[in-house]
């Protein structure tokens, strides 16, 4: 990692925040559990001296619930894992001893949007609409960008507008608008090592086996973040950034939550 390079990135000091916000009734894969939350203490229940009080909460939530970036140990091919291979001595109702979420390192690396609504004309793309090599191409011909080994790549449809209608964007039986294998086939021989979206499962759903999660984490180990905000950075066409995203040290987790930023 060249930081030196990669400050050079930043010409504005402006910070996008990429993340959306947790809160009851988000919306959740229906693989995944729900996020849920509650205050434990309210002001004035437990008292210090001079009438000083400390409010509390709780929460629990899916790994892959909200903002969140997969491991490579989220998705096993025939049971074999990105550069583990057999998973199966290696895990347990405990955790991943190979290949969890506590391996990944925070993610600095420079960052590129394609911004896929905005290249067909429109703020959301159709739930049937799928992403492949073509697309992404012109994508990056039209804004004037390029693709650089290492890089962490960013696909926006547009879908995030659905996000506090948890039905729609989840949209378990309709499908969402996705990249599909060709796609990924595409990003993985630009040489980056992370892919982001703002829909719930970065592929072109529904599917029955995860194609482009298999092509991503199992034969490439590239990490996927899912459910991004990428509609202000898309508005001010600022395609090119230093990227951000630092993944929590969850032992044997098969993801994280994070909040993601761009720095332009």
């Amino acid at each position: 990692m060249d930081l030196k390079k990669l400050g050079s990135l930043i010409q504005q000091g402006k910070i996008y925040d990429l993340g959306m916000e947790y809160y009851m009734g988000m919306p959740h894969h229906p693989n995944h559990p729900p996020f849920a939350f509650s205050l434990t203490k309210l002001h004035g229940e437990v008292l210090y001296e001079g009438g000083v009080s400390a409010c509390n909460c709780l929460f629990t939530t899916g790994g892959h619930t909200g903002t969140h970036i997969d491991a490579l140990g989220h998705i096993a091919l025939k049971g074999e894992v990105y550069s583990v291979g057999d998973i199966t001595p290696w895990q347990d109702y405990d955790g991943l001893k190979k290949a969890g979420i506590h391996e990944v390192a925070p993610v600095v690396t420079r960052g590129v949007l394609l911004d896929i609504a905005a290249l067909e004309g429109k703020d959301c793309l159709e739930s049937n609409y799928e992403i492949g090599s073509d697309i992404l191409e012109e994508a990056m011909i039209k804004q004037g960008c390029s693709i650089e080994p290492g890089d962490a790549v960013l696909i926006r449809t547009g879908w995030i507008k659905y996000f506090n209608h948890p039905v729609k964007y989840t949209s378990h039986n309709d499908g969402c608008p996705g990249v599909v294998e060709e796609g990924a086939d595409w990003l993985v021989e630009q040489g980056i090592r992370y892919v982001g979206s703002d829909t719930i499962a970065f592929e072109k759903t529904p599917t029955t086996n995860l194609p482009v999660h298999v092509i991503l984490l199992v034969k490439n180990g590239i990490h996927i973040i899912e459910a991004m905000n990428l509609d202000k950075i898309a508005a001010e066409k600022a395609y090119e950034f230093l990227f951000v995203a630092i993944p929590l040290k969850i032992r044997g987790g098969t993801a994280s939550p994070v909040r993601p930023i761009a720095i332009v």
